[in-house]
Order: structure tokens, then sequence, then C-alpha cells
């Protein structure tokens, strides 16, 4: 949070000098610590988010990779002129924390072909376009990602 108030601060200063730098640094730090007074954020949190980047930055990739492959699997549903058989399937996951259940049911409804109908504590309910589009989902490349960032 500190580095993003500090860039905002250099954004708007439009140059970068010695002082404009030492000034922001104290008045980024007097708005940090009075944000995490208020908000109950702290430093520690900060670090928490900070060692979970590369695995956002990966998370996003394999997230854009599946909306391209699911994205191929409907093209070809639709051209190859079968019908589609929906399912619905339930299965749970072994995920413990509530952000980490939030990513994986959106990413199970961005990618084509599959929507989250609910989630109740560790079962997801999810629609199908096709049974097949639905295997092997609860052990999906998503689950073991978030499985990483939660530790």
């Amino acid at each position: 949070m500190f580095l993003m108030l500090f860039s905002v601060w250099l954004i708007l200063n439009g140059k970068i000098t010695l002082e404009i730098c030492l000034f922001g640094v104290a008045v980024c730090s007097v708005i940090y610590f009075a944000a995490c007074r208020v908000t109950g954020f702290s430093v520690k949190k900060d670090w928490f988010f900070i060692r979970r980047i590369p695995y956002g930055i990966a998370y996003a990739a394999v997230l854009f990779w599946e909306i391209v492959k699911a994205n191929c699997a409907v093209v070809r549903v639709i051209l190859s002129g079968r019908k589609p058989d929906p399912a619905i399937v339930v299965f749970s996951v072994p995920l413990q924390t509530e952000w980490a259940k939030v990513l994986l049911a959106n990413a199970i409804t961005l990618t084509p072909g599959t929507i989250t109908v609910s989630v109740e504590g560790d079962r997801f309910r999810v629609h199908a376009l096709c049974s097949d589009f639905a295997d092997g989902i609860d052990s999906s490349v998503f689950v073991s990602l978030l499985k990483k960032m939660e530790k």
C-alpha cells in the first residue's frame, strides 16, 4: 500500500527530485500508518500480498490460457453441429479461505462453457455446456494454484 501511495505521489508531482522523494516518503508514511490504524490494515498484511504477486501473475496467465482453450472448445461444439449435453456438477475443493473460493468461482465462470451456479461452504455447483467440460474441474490447475497462494 505504501508503494502505491508513493507511486501516486510521484505521478501527481510530474517530476522526480530528491526533495519531492523525501517529502513524498514522509507524507506517504503518515498516510500509510494512519490508514493502518483506522482500517486495521498492517505491514504484515502488506507483505502477505506482496509475497503473492508472482502467484497472482501466474494465475492470470493460466486463466488467460484456459479462457483461450475453453473458447476453442465451445467453438468446436458450435461448428460441429452436435447438440450440447449440459450437465450440473457438484464437487468439493480443499480451499480454506473465502477469497480463494471466490477466485475459483470467478475463474470457472470466466471460462466459456462453464458457470458457477452456487458456492456453499466448500461445495461448488457448476453448470457446464457439455458434460466433458466438467471433467476434472475439481482438480483443475486453478485449484492447485490457489492452494499454493493460500500457504
